[in-house]
């Protein structure tokens, strides 16, 4: 007979908060007017406008949250359940499956999942601040999940992951994280330094995000991260018993 103590155990066993993230994630998205798979939203015109006013309401408007509107204090939470299009959510969804499950066992479901949402906040925030002036909205996964990125590479810099490459026609290919995590944020310093205001792609929340995820990640686990070697047991003398060594 199986006991219910273990039934639970084996329910609750795994990535709970990276899958919940990632039901979350796409269950908003196919509901909302920008998958274009809801008719309640209409067509042409009306799931234009329908899709701005969505935008608008859930996503990060620089302007108004820097101003204090009490409204868009909770739009950094919101916005990060709001993608633009299905490449967006897509994107989004693969970096945190793949990197977000090590994450969370390392950190722990309530540790990963207050984690993710407080970076998330603060990287959407540092933008918003960056660009105060700004009325473009802001929307996405992105900050918290480049905060994931960084604490990967902190926690695990000699890890191999597999992923698909879609140059290579989505093939799952195995490789080493940390190379990969350097170059990926040298891209987003590199574009932050190429186009630091406007709209498109908010790569300043991705490095302050990554920033703060690997700072986190060195400060709370810095003593643990760390393989410690064995210390190698003192070779032992053996005591002389009565009689040894007489002539």
């Amino acid at each position: 007979m199986i006991k219910p103590s273990a039934v639970r155990a084996a329910v609750v066993r795994g990535p709970v908060v990276t899958y919940a993230v990632l039901a979350t994630c796409g269950l908003v998205f196919l509901v909302s007017p920008v998958s274009g798979l809801n008719p309640s939203y209409g067509t042409g015109d009306a799931l234009l406008a329908a899709q701005s006013t969505y935008f608008a309401r859930w996503g990060v408007v620089p302007n108004e949250l820097t101003a204090g509107d009490p409204g868009a204090l909770l739009t950094p939470l919101t916005a990060l359940f709001v993608h633009g299009n299905w490449l967006h959510l897509l994107g989004n969804m693969l970096f945190l499956h793949v990197f977000g499950v090590m994450a969370e066992e390392r950190m722990g479901r309530i540790g990963f999942a207050l984690f993710y949402l407080g970076a998330g906040y603060l990287a959407l925030l540092a933008y918003a601040v960056a660009h105060a002036a700004s009325d473009q909205t802001l929307v996405g996964a992105s900050g918290a999940i480049s905060a994931v990125l960084g604490a990967f590479l902190c926690l695990f810099p000699r890890a191999r992951v597999t992923s698909l490459f879609p140059f290579l026609f989505f093939l799952p290919l195995r490789f080493p994280a940390a190379p990969v995590l350097v170059f990926w944020f040298v891209l987003q310093w590199l574009a932050v330094r190429a186009a630091p205001a406007g709209p498109g792609v908010a790569y300043l929340a991705h490095l302050v995000g990554f920033g703060l995820g690997f700072l986190y990640a060195w400060v709370r686990f810095r003593r643990t991260a760390r393989v410690k070697r064995p210390k190698r047991p003192k070779p032992s003398v053996p005591a002389a018993t009565e009689g040894e060594n007489q002539p």
